[in-house]
């Protein structure tokens, strides 16, 4: 009978202590499994909204307001693609989830920045912002347009912005080619040089900040040679861009370039962008092999050559080929662990240009960073988003990370592009 009762009392202590343990993962800020997530120890996650739409970037107001830019809406069978438009979310119960979900707004959006009462955001066309009532969840008025007039261009139109903190807006311009190739994507074409649409493309420009009414026709180019930057950001006095590199080596230039090479030679370059920085772009990209800027094929680089791209400034980091940054944040909130604070957070959208590898990036990197430089190797923060191994193809992603942002108490909020799945990730210590 004593035996009997011990280990009924034993049951009794594991039964009580695997209930704790699943209260403890099921309350708000960790989810069991992390929402599908795979983090750094210490780090959990919930799923705070879902099956938004093909959400891009997010912001995170002081009172723990979300806003994010919803680049499509839902359609119906056999009907058009609708237009996207901003989507404001509120935990009005206290569960950790956002439960009230308003739209607004006419257009998706890039770039998105909560800034002196204003949400900012970037059109293919313009920089647009939406005044903010404290205590009201969506604005009341119209948006007004900060920056218009942008070109009309089909390829690489997306733009992202950064604020500096002297009152200046930066916004960047994507080159509307693979690289500037006469015609555009076509096996052995030349390049046209020097590439004219460096003229109204490719790069950064500079507006200001509080200022409506603003063209881009009236603005100075503040840097060139970039080719697709939706990665931008400010941090401690200097602003850094990560670069979608270039497609299709092999498929392109054959007699050059191998599948493998294609795979893993164009890294992502990350730049400190400075007034009059030129980095080479179309003429030069970022070598996996060597680490070096070295003439791409368009303009009679061999995969050996440097030639001019010598006289080009050289990224301060590379990551891995065809990944395609699509957001880039610095946070130095003191509820992150040490190590967290001060370096940068890279969203990688996800590869489709690897075949016939698997596809690389789905994930969210961490560059670790001293002195305003990266300091050691890039990791991994976050993973598990594209949901199976080996990934072959972009369509069968569960999700693809699109957008970063932090809120009041440190936590970062990570959304997606397949159906607008959104995450809390929360740092709980080891």
């Amino acid at each position: 009978m004593t035996r009997s009762l011990t280990l009924l009392a034993l049951a009794g202590v594991v039964t009580a202590s695997l209930a704790l343990d699943a209260r403890q993962a099921s309350t708000p800020g960790c989810d069991p499994g992390n929402g599908g997530l795979t983090l750094p120890p210490g780090f959990c996650a919930q799923v705070v909204a879902d099956d938004l739409g093909a959400a891009r970037n997010l912001a995170v107001a002081a009172n723990g307001d979300v806003y994010v830019s919803i680049r499509t809406g839902a359609r119906a069978p056999g009907q058009p693609m609708q237009p996207g438009y901003l989507m404001a979310l509120r935990d009005t119960n206290g569960d950790g989830t956002l439960d009230r979900k308003e739209r607004f707004g006419t257009v998706g959006a890039t770039g998105l920045v909560l800034r002196n009462g204003y949400l900012y955001y970037a059109t293919t066309r313009s920089v647009e912002r939406f005044k903010l009532t404290p205590g009201e969840l969506v604005p009341a008025g119209p948006a007004e347009v900060v920056v218009g007039d942008f070109p009309d261009q089909r390829g690489h139109a997306d733009k992202d912005l950064a604020f500096d903190d002297k009152g200046n807006l930066f916004v960047t311009i994507g080159l509307p080619s693979n690289a500037c190739a006469q015609p555009d994507r076509q096996p052995g074409a030349k390049g046209v040089d020097p590439c004219p649409q460096l003229v109204n493309g490719g790069g950064v420009w500079k507006f200001k900040a509080d200022e409506v009414g603003q063209k881009y026709s009236d603005a100075a180019r503040y840097a060139t040679g970039l080719r697709q930057g939706v990665a931008l950001a400010w941090h401690a006095g200097k602003l850094y861009l990560s670069m979608n590199s270039r497609d299709s080596l092999d498929t392109l230039y054959p007699d050059l370039f191998t599948p493998e090479e294609n795979q893993n030679r164009p890294l992502e370059p990350l730049m400190e962008i400075k007034e009059g920085s030129a980095f080479g772009w179309p003429y030069c990209f970022l070598d996996g092999k060597t680490n070096q800027m070295i003439l791409g094929p368009e303009y009679g680089g061999d995969g050996k050559t440097v030639g001019r791209c010598a006289q080009f400034e050289k990224p301060i980091a590379g990551f891995p080929a065809h990944s395609a940054p699509v957001d880039l944040q610095f946070f130095d909130h003191p509820a992150l662990p040490a190590k967290y604070r001060g370096g940068a957070f890279v969203v990688m959208h996800g590869s489709w240009n690897r075949a016939p590898a698997p596809m690389q990036g789905y994930n969210i990197l961490y560059q670790p960073f001293a002195n305003g430089k990266p300091s050691g190797p890039y990791e991994v923060f976050a993973d598990g988003f594209a949901g199976k191994t080996p990934l072959m193809s972009p369509s069968d992603a569960v999700s693809r990370a699109n957008g970063m942002a932090i809120g009041p108490k440190g936590e970062l909020y990570i959304t997606e592009s397949v159906k607008g799945k959104t995450w809390r990730v929360t740092y709980r210590g080891k």
